[in-house]
């Protein structure tokens, strides 16, 4: 019996994703768990992962397709004789009717160019930003020239060699890289602190919960997070010319497992006690080492922590995440218990001074006892 997977809803606003990788041919055996696809939007990346075991019988769309949400992506079957069927249901679950709105997107564009939303022709329940764009196309718009993104010339050297796929982890960083390079403008300082409050904070805790392990970086992140519930800048991104202010704090926390590096996603952090979220992201960082960790897991940052305490590093500056306006940066302390913070940060979200003073309040251990209250 032939089973469809469909193409995810990765936020609430995209009605389309973009095709960037299938891993699977047609005839594969799969199982519970294996990678099938990677999908994206503007603002994440998505692992899609197959729920069930099966035999691939079909993939309807190719590397850089636009598929709307609901769609198919491809089709399973018990057998590898099996055949796909040939009528695609493409829903997900809403009413296929028109005027019913636009995304977040969509009417950004539609504000941008100064459109009435009934006149551009839309095919499903809801307006999206391609369609906008394939109407502006049709009418012959053109952007601002200081809008027009300029072409990357990248000429490889005149030295032979051969191409090698990056795996899936690898092809995240370039996103990141790359979002980094050409959307953000990234900005970096650093604060000089004591460290010795923190390290006897994280001890207290350590001590009334229990734990085996020095939960510092935890505390730390968890601080982070805190702070972007009372600063609504750092928890949030640049969508065209507009900001976008994120509904939940979303902690991205970097996790190097063996030779990978994985950045793990606390979600809602901003619901959780202390506790809740050191337990939360000892979870996180055990299933990266298993390299068990769930698409979900590792996508939808919103604001991040990275430490190089591990290496004894003086300093390190961290690239931005895509669609992340800060990334708190922290080494080990020296002998006499000083440190140093560093932060990267997006210039279009946070003025340097912003940034002076998160990493200030971040240098800075709650006013509590370590017992699990959450941060005044």
């Amino acid at each position: 019996m032939s089973r469809a997977i469909r193409t995810p809803r990765i936020n609430n606003n995209d009605d389309s994703v973009r095709l960037t990788h299938v891993a699977v041919e047609v005839g594969a055996e799969v199982r519970t768990g294996d990678l099938l696809a990677e999908v994206e939007t503007d603002k994440a990346n998505f692992s899609v992962e197959s729920e069930e075991a099966g035999f691939v019988l079909a993939i309807c769309h190719k590397p850089g397709d636009s598929i709307a949400v609901g769609s198919v992506l491809l089709w399973l079957g018990d057998s590898p004789n099996e055949k796909a069927p040939t009528n695609e249901a493409v829903t997900d679950g809403a009413p296929q009717t028109a005027g019913t709105g636009a995304s977040l997107k969509a009417q950004l564009l539609l504000r941008q160019w100064n459109l009435d939303e009934a006149v551009v022709p839309r095919a499903g329940y809801r307006l999206t930003a391609e369609e906008v764009e394939r109407y502006v196309q049709s009418k012959g718009l053109t952007l601002p020239a200081a809008a027009a993104p300029q072409a990357v010339i990248d000429e490889l050297p005149v030295v032979s060699g051969k191409t090698q796929d990056l795996n899936p982890q690898e092809r995240g960083m370039l996103r990141s890289v790359l979002w980094h390079r050409d959307s953000a403008v990234p900005g970096y300082l650093e604060l000089q602190y004591d460290a010795r409050p923190w390290a006897a904070y994280a001890a207290a805790f350590q001590k009334s919960h229990k734990l085996m392990f020095d939960p510092l970086l935890s505390l730390l992140a968890f601080r982070l997070a805190g702070l972007a519930r009372e600063h609504a800048l750092l928890n949030s991104t640049v969508d065209g010319h507009s900001r976008y202010l994120y509904d939940h704090v979303n902690l991205g926390f970097t996790v190097q497992a063996g030779t990978t590096l994985y950045m793990v996603v606390v979600r809602n952090a901003e619901t959780m006690t202390e506790k809740e979220f050191v337990d939360k992201l000892l979870a996180l960082q055990r299933a990266a080492m298993k390299k068990s960790l769930r698409p979900e897991e590792t996508t939808g940052a919103t604001l991040a922590f990275t430490s190089m305490a591990r290496w004894p590093v003086a300093r390190h500056i961290p690239i931005l995440p895509r669609h992340v306006s800060f990334i708190a940066a922290h080494v080990g302390a020296a002998a006499d218990g000083s440190s140093t913070f560093g932060a990267t940060y997006d210039h279009r979200v946070l003025t340097g001074f912003d940034a002076a003073q998160l990493l200030r309040e971040l240098s800075r251990p709650p006013e509590t006892t370590g017992q699990g209250e959450e941060p005044k």
